[in-house]
């Protein structure tokens, strides 16, 4: 029976957990040992007594790590949590691996399995366990509401006896699952909704939400269906394309994200400076650097009258939901893995593991992160190598 081990996120102001009683109980069903650490639900108003209702033990992190053959959990693991990992044992957690060498280095020295919710493909068949896509997909939701509420007027058409009352306008910047989940969201308060993506095949989409689509100057598509960076001068076509549209805007969402990489700049300051007095910013990538010039990461500001949210956790504004959601991708995850009985089974002919699984045995799995860190080129052998933990009967 592997022992599985959910530790308490310590970032500064998280407040999401990789596990909820419920599915903690279909782990147990499942054939796993589940341990999580004590408070580690606080956050999510999930009392620890849940947990073990669920069939759970609820320990303290140097239980939870000792004999853990899986950790899994949302955010990187530091240096310390690093150095609890059992060597050769499977680490489940967002690693952003191409914007990190150095803790790269550090998983690889403990002979980890890491499976990197980050760079799980875009498929179909993966869309279970696409942490990306679910937690922004809340964001977006969010992201409207916040942007109403500090907008100095109201959303919708009002017809009164006192005259009528034109909706607002909402410019959506990026129609991936935040930003439909956005346009959706400024539709149903009423706004008068646009939006661009650089994907031009995403213009259905837009318009069958109600939505008028911008269309894009070309298009910057990458690999597993995620953004590419996009060259200075399509930058420069877009945002020329877009800004009267953005500065006739009451609300402009900005969700562009390139995994591992600078979000890039879609709206400069002089496009705040044109915008009218009391417009709204949120923007969505202000963790990775910002889509808007003179955002602020993790606060909101005021610039030349229009207000700039930056606040960098959305989905942690709702984290009922937000764990709920996060802890099926994991449950999803671990089938991937453990396709049955609990017994480990890495078949890196399949894509999504391929994909996902970035070290293995010490060593990169992944051609690319090898190439941009200097590590040794991936080989067959290091690739098939069974993994030092094996699971327990």
């Amino acid at each position: 029976m592997p022992n599985i081990f959910f530790p308490r996120e310590t970032r500064a102001g998280e407040t999401r957990v990789a596990v909820t009683p419920e599915v903690a109980q279909r782990l147990k069903k499942d054939g796993f040992s589940v341990r999580v650490e004590k408070g580690a639900g606080e956050g999510s108003r999930i009392a620890d007594a849940a947990y073990e209702k669920a069939g759970a033990s609820v320990v303290d992190a140097a239980a939870g790590y000792d004999g853990a053959d899986i950790v899994a959990k949302l955010h990187p693991p530091d240096d310390a949590d690093i150095d609890k990992l059992g060597e050769g044992s499977l680490l489940i957690a967002h690693i952003w691996p191409f914007a990190h060498k150095e803790r790269c280095e550090r998983l690889m020295a403990r002979k980890l399995t890491v499976f990197a919710m980050d760079q799980i493909p875009r498929t179909t068949k993966a869309q279970y366990m696409d942490a990306l896509s679910s937690q922004m997909n809340l964001a977006g939701y969010k992201a409207v509401l916040m942007a109403a509420e500090r907008l100095p007027k109201v959303v919708p058409l009002m017809m009164t006896a006192a005259g009528t009352i034109n909706p607002a306008k909402v410019v959506i910047m990026g129609a991936g699952v935040a930003g439909l989940q956005a346009i959706g969201t400024a539709k149903r308060l009423g706004a008068v909704v646009e939006a661009t993506d650089v994907r031009p095949e995403v213009k259905e989409q837009v318009q069958s939400l109600g939505a008028k689509f911008i269309e894009p100057p070309g298009t910057a598509v990458g690999e597993g269906g995620y953004a590419k960076e996009q060259s200075a001068e399509f930058l420069e076509k877009q945002k020329e394309t877009v800004k009267k549209h953005l500065v006739a805007a009451d609300i402009i969402i900005t969700t562009a994200k390139i995994p591992g990489r600078k979000a890039p700049l879609l709206v400069s300051e002089e496009v705040v400076k044109e915008m009218r007095p009391g417009s709204v910013i949120v923007d969505l990538a202000a963790e990775e650097g910002g889509n808007c010039e003179v955002t602020v990461p993790d606060q909101v500001v005021e610039r030349h009258g229009v207000t700039i949210i930056g606040v960098a956790n959305i989905p942690g504004t709702v984290p009922v939901d937000a764990s709920a959601l996060y802890a099926k991708n994991i449950q999803n995850v671990l089938k991937q893995l453990y396709p049955k009985d609990a017994k480990l089974a890495l078949d890196f002919d399949d894509a999504i593991n391929d994909g996902a699984i970035v070290l293995h045995a010490g060593a990169c799995r992944s051609p690319k992160l090898a190439e941009a860190h200097g590590f040794a080129a991936p080989t067959k052998d290091a690739a098939e190598a069974e993994p030092a933990a094996k699971a327990k009967d």
